[in-house]
């Protein structure tokens, strides 16, 4: 007002307070976020321009002032008036601002950023703007100006309408924050004040709902997927229609249809199907699958896609509500309601409206059930008022209701809303009631589809309500119809329960479904199969129902009211509710008591009482219950005395007794009660098992079929016990050749692999004889035995000597004269000419022969032994001593002392030390017969009967020696069961004397072997004190040796039939009690 400003109050435009301050005409007021400076502050900051100033505005933090000029710029300023950015526009100073966001009288509209970069195009305006005012939220704007109105702009810059038209410029527009009010103020001094109403444009059809957004766009919601899409627009949305895939938006000059791409419930995406280039007015508008219907006052008109009107009607009121209720494409029927009351059918395709009733009040709002049998009414009273369609009869009505809705899948359910509340009636039940803010317009099946102001939202309503109405009224089929619209599990399961106890076995068992209540369908389909079989007995059907809910004393009584005492005895009995179940034992069948005492035993036993339990079971004759639990809580006691009650008969409880007792390390009472069956394998097995074998051997003499199962596991333990001689008596006991011998070879094997070759040489020594006794059994086996006796004899002597090698090599002092390890070198080098058993080194036998043979002065034995070593892989420790011995022995002589030359006693010729045909005379081929201890060549000849004579005639034959008692003494003693045989040295036995030794003589030459072969004249010329016999057992037939030097004594094992020097042998028996080569104890007999 000139140069001042005027406060007014704006709810009823009274003068506040004018303000005095400036000199000039002030042509612009702008509020800041700090408020307005007031006329007492003098220290006010002033900034000079460059133009004079039209119009200025503040950003909404109060950080920045924009300033439009009067030469067309626009300057951006800090709040303390430094330009920040300076916006040109093109018109320059024909066009000055007259309003910020940037409006000039070049009849342009623009946007621009804070930075001065603009935003899109210029929008030409066709009228000189003078004022520009954003909504507090900047969602619209006004624009005034020289066409003297205010017209509304989104803020984008698309005109929506006019707010007020003025009878000269308008220079000034603001709103008021926060709301829909606007001020104008004119070139005449004329101040307006206006409200702006923004009315919902929407459209709903079933789950879908179209509303108006920002007034130039259409959102299309999905109320079931809260899917939404948005179709934006350029002009003003003035009506919004949607019918399934149809979609119909009225905009100033056009309407456009729309259509779904594809035919899925889901889909949310539409394209343009029709443009209907022309301008209507109507107050509501309706689209169909081909039509679209719009509404004008009391005329309905019918248009197709192309704009071409069809049809007209004319009603004798004003209409208040239209809906499509569906139907064929083409042909879709409207409900409509009018002023007068009246509602009337009508189908787009027929010219005809159909009254469907007349009431006294006008309609507010219309709506028909799924099956069209029923009218939802609500009228301008807000009362709803609910009509048979086919008798025009009044069902019900209800107050306080602005809207209301069928359900669309239930016939029977509506729901209404009013007065904050949401309500729902099924049937002509009570109305029950929810709070609830806004207006019903859908529901479909649980939800309800409500309008509050501006939001249209999907409530989740549970139907528990109305189908609890039902379950009162036991319309159970009907209840389960709503329950299938939306309920809570808890709902189902008290529906399933109730159409349970109801006998509807056929709801109960889709309610049971649906909280999969495995149990209770069981029980159903149970009572099923017995209503097959042809079972009709309610009472006990309901007796199993209560039974299973847990209504235990209603199921007994109706179990004994139908008869069924058994039923509830059984019953209380699973339940441990003993005192009950006696209640019901009726006349005392024992058969009842016992399963009840049974029962209650399983459950002390369950209940941890055991001692109880044991007792119960006893009483109701489960004595195999009572001894399982006896015997696994260990009452040695009870179970004896559980066991010496039963019956010898009852073999499967004495069985389970003895079995504990063994557990129990019981054997005696595992014993007799095997004595008391009569189970004498079970007995033996007790016996073989705790190791008593006294017992086992004194009942396998009773009864021999039982030798089997004493003698092997015997014969098994002592070999597990390293008590191998008494196993091969044991396995022999039993028969068990082969197992004798494969324990042998195993135990063998491992001896060898062990290094304990002394071991390995008794055990071949015992396989050897094992043989012996199987070929002497078994006529089948003999050959084969036989061969392996002279192969497990030979491996006997083997190890037997490579022990003394073996200790020799690996221990640091030697327990043998240097004579004797030679011999025994020289021994095991000849028996090995064919092949060197497992673990017997030729590298230790060689290196034992090259030392011994150059310490005794056989030079060339010892060279032999060295040049063959060369030829083996020699371990590291002995190399450098084998490298030395080699280097030494070349300074020695090359040949070997006479003295060590053995002499064979049969053809007494000088053998080499070096023999190439082995342990036999390179003359003669004789075997040589060698000490086992020593290993020196005794003076023995083996000599053998002619064909006839057997081994008794030979030994009578020796024993009728002719007497010479002139020339010799008796020279045998007998010693400790060993036979001893000493030869004078002043003896002087001729040729011509002896006889024997006539036979000694051989043809020379010869490269076979010729033995001695003596006649009966020989024979009894001999004296029993020169013969050495070796008495093999059959099928072998004896050995004959005779003496041949008398001044040497020869002792021979009665067991191994190994010959000894007798010194020698004495003293071995002295030192270790028992032969050294088979182990025979000296105090045995010899068997």
């Amino acid at each position: 007002a000139g140069n001042r400003l005027l406060v007014y109050d704006t709810s009823d435009g009274t003068l506040i307070q004018p303000l005095k301050g400036h000199k000039d005409t002030v042509y612009c007021v702008a509020y800041a976020k700090d408020g307005l400076w007031s006329p007492e502050q003098k220290s006010v900051s002033k900034h000079k321009t460059s133009s004079k100033i039209t119009c200025c505005s503040w950003t909404n933090d109060g950080q920045y002032l924009a300033l439009g000029m009067f030469n067309g710029i626009v300057s951006i300023r800090n709040k303390n008036g430094d330009e920040k950015v300076r916006i040109e526009r093109p018109g320059g100073s024909s066009s000055p601002i007259w309003s910020i966001s940037v409006a000039d009288w070049g009849q342009k509209l623009s946007f621009y950023h804070l930075s001065g970069k603009q935003i899109g195009k210029d929008r030409v305006l066709n009228f000189d703007p003078c004022c520009i005012s954003y909504f507090t939220k900047g969602e619209y704007l006004l624009l005034g100006g020289s066409d003297r109105q205010v017209s509304l702009f989104t803020r984008d810059g698309v005109r929506l309408g006019t707010v007020g038209e003025q009878s000269s410029w308008v220079w000034t527009c603001k709103v008021k924050p926060d709301s829909n009010y606007v001020v104008i103020g004119c070139q005449d001094g004329t101040i307006s004040f206006y409200q702006l109403i923004f009315s919902t444009v929407h459209g709903l059809y079933k789950d879908r709902y179209a509303y108006r957004d920002n007034m130039t766009d259409v959102i299309v919601q999905h109320l079931i997927t809260e899917q939404k899409v948005r179709i934006k627009g350029r002009e003003l949305v003035k009506k919004i229609a949607i019918y399934k895939n149809r979609l119909a938006i009225q905009m100033p000059e056009k309407i456009l249809i729309y259509e779904l791409y594809s035919d899925d419930s889901a889909d949310m995406y539409y394209r343009v199907k029709e443009k209907i280039i022309k301008k209507f007015e109507c107050n509501l508008l309706v689209v169909c699958s081909d039509h679209i219907i719009l509404c004008q006052e009391k005329r309905l008109q019918c248009l197709s896609f192309s704009g071409v009107k069809e049809r007209e009607w004319l009603m004798e009121s004003l209409i208040r509500y239209i809906k499509v209720i569906g139907g064929p494409p083409g042909r879709e029927g409207l409900l409509v309601g009018l002023k007068n009351g009246q509602i009337l059918k009508i189908f787009v395709d027929n010219a005809l409206a159909l009254v469907l009733l007349k009431q006294s009040t006008a309609v507010r709002c219309l709506d028909m059930s799924a099956s069209r049998n029923k009218l939802a009414v609500v009228d301008e009273n807000d009362t709803c008022l609910v009509y048979d369609i086919h008798t025009k009869e009044l069902l019900f009505q209800e107050p306080n209701a602005n809207s209301v809705a069928w359900n669309t899948q239930c016939e029977d359910m509506l729901c209404f809303s009013g007065g904050g509340y949401l309500n729902i009636k099924a049937s002509n039940f009570p109305v029950h009631q929810q709070k609830l803010q806004g207006f019903v317009v859908g529901y479909n099946g649980s939800k309800i589809f409500c309008l509050h102001v501006f939001s249209m939202s999907a409530v989740e309503v549970p139907q528990s309500a109305p189908m609890y109405q039902y379950l009162e009224r036991k319309m159970f089929k009907e209840a389960y119809q709503i329950a299938c619209l939306g309920v809570t599990d808890a709902d189902w399961r008290e529906l399933a329960m109730e159409a349970l106890e109801g006998l509807e076995f056929e709801t109960a068992k889709k309610a049971f479904t649906r909280v999969r209540d495995l149990r209770y369908l069981e029980l159903i389909s149970s009572i099923e199969d017995r209503k097959k079989h042809g079972e009709n007995n309610t009472e006990l059907f309901l007796a199993d129902v209560y039974a299973y809910q847990g209504k235990f004393h209603e199921a007994a009584k109706l179990y004994k009211r139908s008869g069924h005492e058994n039923l509830a005895l059984e019953m209380y009995s699973d339940l441990r509710m003993f005192d009950h179940a006696k209640e019901f034992l009726g006349s005392g069948d024992p058969k009842d008591t016992k399963m009840l005492i049974k029962k209650q035993a399983d459950w002390a036993k369950d209940i941890n009482e055991p001692k109880a339990a044991v007792e119960m079971y006893l009483s109701a004759g489960e004595h195999m219950k009572a001894i399982e639990i006896s015997g696994d809580h260990g009452w040695v006691d009870m179970l004896i005395e559980i066991a010496r009650k039963l019956d010898k008969a009852e073999r499967e409880p004495l069985a389970k007794c003895a079995f504990y007792f063994k557990q129990l390390d019981n054997p005696g009472y595992a014993a007799e009660i095997y004595m008391k069956a009569g189970d004498l394998k079970a007995l033996v097995q007790l016996h073989v098992e705790t190791h008593r074998w006294e017992e086992a051997f004194a009942l396998s003499e009773k009864h021999p079929e039982f030798k089997d199962e004493v003698y092997v596991p015997y014969a098994q333990w002592l070999a597990e016990s390293d008590r191998f001689e008494e196993a091969q008596k044991a396995f022999h006991k039993a028969g068990r050749q082969r197992e004798a011998v494969q324990v042998l070879e195993q135990l063998t094997h491992n001896a060898v692999l062990e290094s304990r070759f002394n071991d390995a040489a008794y055990y071949y020594w015992m396989l050897s004889m094992q043989c012996l006794d199987i070929a002497q059994e078994n006529q089948g086996q003999q050959t084969e035995m036989l061969k392996k006796f002279h192969h497990f004899q030979h491996l006997a002597e083997v190890y037997h000597v490579y022990h003394f090698i073996q200790r020799y090599t690996e221990e640091p002092f030697s327990f043998h004269l240097p004579e004797t390890l030679f011999n025994i070198s020289r021994f095991l080098l000849h028996s090995l000419t064919k092949e060197t058993p497992l673990g017997i080194s030729k590298v230790n036998t060689l290196l034992a022969l090259a030392k011994q043979s150059k310490a005794l002065g056989a030079y060339k034995l010892a060279r032999h032994a060295y040049d063959k070593l060369h030829g083996l892989q020699i371990p590291d420790r002995f190399q450098k001593s084998v490298e030395l011995g080699s280097l030494t022995i070349r300074s020695k002589p090359f040949h070997d002392s006479e003295e060590l030359v053995p002499l064979c006693y049969r053809c007494s010729t000088n053998n080499p030390l070096l023999n190439n045909l082995g342990n036999v005379c390179i003359n003669c081929r004789q075997p040589f017969v060698f000490s086992a201890s020593s290993y020196e060549v005794l003076h023995l000849v083996e000599f053998y009967l002619e064909d006839g004579i057997t081994d008794e005639e030979a030994v009578a034959l020796i024993d009728l020696e002719a007497p010479r008692v002139s020339k010799r003494e008796n020279k045998w003693q007998e010693m400790m069961n060993t036979q001893s045989l000493k030869l004078d040295d002043n003896t002087d036995i001729t040729e011509d004397d002896d006889p024997f030794t006539a036979k000694l003589s051989f043809e020379q030459g010869g490269s076979e072997f010729v033995p001695v072969v003596v006649s009966r004249a020989v024979l009894r010329s001999m004296s029993r004190r020169d013969v050495l016999i070796k008495r093999w057992p059959r099928p072998l037939r004896w050995q004959y040796y005779r003496s041949l030097l008398p001044d040497a004594s020869i002792t021979m094992c009665p067991s191994c039939f190994q010959m000894f020097h007798t010194e020698d042998y004495e003293l071995l028996i002295l030192q270790h009690n028992c032969c050294p080569f088979c182990r025979r104890r000296i105090d045995e007999s010899n068997q």
